[in-house]
């Protein structure tokens, strides 16, 4: 299914069940194919499950612009519009978890109920005077310059460390290539930007404006977003928010925790 979001690109969702909804948010490079171990766990318990490819990812258009968090909420934005959705819960992967939270940010609760930041690219990465525990940025431009240069080459490299499997999490070489693949197909362009994006977003105010109930949930062995600059931060942040750290978990715990994740956003909603 499609809509035209603000701009007019067109942008591709999937849906599927009825009732309360829960619409899940990829990170940057991943389209809704990474949820398939979510959806239909939540499907079955009665849930209505709507995912989004974010712009430059999936079905979705891949334009020119429109590769920044502020336009990529408000794409957020227009498919709960599309779809008139009430009483919401948001979960956010990486990427998504910074587009939620600048979404609740925004626009309140009038749609949304609350909100789950998984493996969230939150407060803020990029090292300043005001925010000493971030990342450098030289180490940032490096990166970027190694997806210039040879993207696959970095992907791959990502892939080895992205679900942490030298702590023994069970993913198959066959499960890290289709992550692999999901991530190659994303127009490099769209690649490069939100990674860039990710990096300079400073989501400090937003999350101090988030007054719905919270779910942080990220691992203590995250290469992509570490835990000390991420998802403690992001919970000291959010007084009264729930905080789980999975002690073996990498950035792709919707695979490596899928069964523990899957039952910590269950107690959470129905909470």
């Amino acid at each position: 299914m499609f809509f035209e979001t603000h701009d007019g690109t067109r942008l591709a969702y999937e849906e599927y069940g009825t009732g309360e909804p829960i619409v899940f948010i990829a990170g940057a490079m991943l389209n809704t194919d990474m949820w398939e171990y979510q959806i239909p766990f939540f499907v079955d318990r009665g849930y209505r499950c709507i995912a989004i490819d974010r712009r430059g990812h999936g079905r979705s258009d891949r334009p020119a612009t429109g590769y920044d968090i502020d336009t990529t909420t408000e794409d957020l934005a227009a498919l709960l519009d599309h779809l008139d959705l009430r009483d919401a819960t948001l979960v956010g992967h990486s990427t998504g978890g910074a587009e939620a939270a600048r979404y609740v940010a925004r626009h309140g609760n009038a749609r949304v109920a609350r909100v789950v930041f998984l493996a969230a690219i939150l407060p803020f990465m990029k090292l300043t005077d005001d925010n000493p525990g971030g990342v450098p940025e030289e180490i940032a431009e490096n990166l970027f310059q190694q997806i210039r240069t040879d993207r696959g080459k970095w992907m791959a490299r990502q892939t080895q460390a992205y679900f942490a499997t030298h702590l023994g999490n069970d993913v198959s070489v066959e499960q890290a290539d289709t992550t692999y693949r999901q991530c190659m197909s994303t127009a490099p362009w769209a690649s490069l930007k939100m990674q860039q994006a990710c990096f300079y977003a400073d989501n400090r105010e937003a999350l101090r404006r988030i007054t719905v109930p919270a779910l942080v949930v990220h691992g203590a062995a995250d290469f992509s977003a570490p835990v000390d600059v991420t998802g403690r931060r992001t919970a000291e942040m959010l007084p009264g928010c729930t905080y789980r750290e999975y002690p073996t978990g990498g950035h792709g715990l919707y695979v490596s925790h899928a069964t523990e994740l899957n039952n910590d956003i269950l107690e959470f909603v129905k909470a």
